[in-house]
């Protein structure tokens, strides 16, 4: 099949231009007059309420604008620092199985990440992506008590998944915390996980840049989907 476009963003998205832009590119690909996208980008500090989100999780709702989103889950965070990519794929052509798809969103994580020497892995019934710290070993952005809860679990989420299928066309997508603020998470119970934390690859001592980030995404999507990118 066709190769899809591979988009960078130089600049951070506002959430509703982005959302508009991806309801844009998804109309057009399910009448066949749009390539589709992977884009990469960044967002200004927000906080996003999806499907599943309930307004006792939003902790801190004066800290940053909040926007409601059709996309699977509950509260979670975006901002600086975060790789966000949304992938906008006719998984009718492609392969229709919804949950081959979030699996495969999965493996691209997990595989991106190895490049960087992080051991990332799915936890059933837990959404998004996870890695193991030593005991003791709490990274920032938590309050007290779920910092010393999240130490003994070792465990923290590293990447989120939240997509949405419309018609048989996917958007919204994935995201990896590469240097963002921890702090911010503070002000949300992300995905409405309370016993564990949220890391970033900074947080573990790995000291990407986002272009080098970027390049790894882009050989482990082609690697995971079987699908040729091209870079506009």
């Amino acid at each position: 099949m066709a190769a899809i476009e591979w988009k960078i963003a130089t600049f951070p998205v506002p959430y509703p231009e982005a959302v508009e832009a991806m309801e844009r590119r998804v109309a057009a690909i399910r009448k066949g007059d749009g390539r589709e996208m992977a884009w990469l980008l960044e967002h200004p500090p927000i906080f996003t309420a999806g499907a599943s989100a309930r307004k006792e999780e939003l902790i801190a709702a004066g800290a940053f604008p909040v926007y409601a989103t059709g996309r699977g889950g509950r509260h979670t965070y975006h901002g600086p620092g975060q790789r966000v990519v949304y992938v906008m794929l006719d998984i009718r052509r492609r392969d229709p199985d919804i949950r081959a798809y979030v699996r495969n969103l999965e493996e691209w994580l997990i595989k991106t990440l190895a490049r960087f020497g992080l051991s990332a892995e799915r936890r059933q019934g837990r959404v998004g992506i996870w890695v193991v710290r030593g005991q003791g070993d709490a990274p920032a952005g938590l309050r007290h008590a779920e910092a010393a809860s999240a130490a003994q679990a070792g465990e923290y989420k590293i990447a989120a998944i939240g997509v949405r299928v419309r018609q048989g066309v996917s958007y919204h997508g994935v995201s990896i915390n590469v240097d963002p603020d921890l702090d911010h998470y503070a002000g949300i119970v992300p995905c409405g996980i309370k016993e564990f934390g949220v890391t970033s690859m900074a947080d573990l001592g790995i000291a990407a840049t986002m272009a080098e980030v970027d390049e790894a995404l882009k050989a482990c999507f082609e690697e995971v989907f079987g699908i040729e990118t091209v870079v506009v």
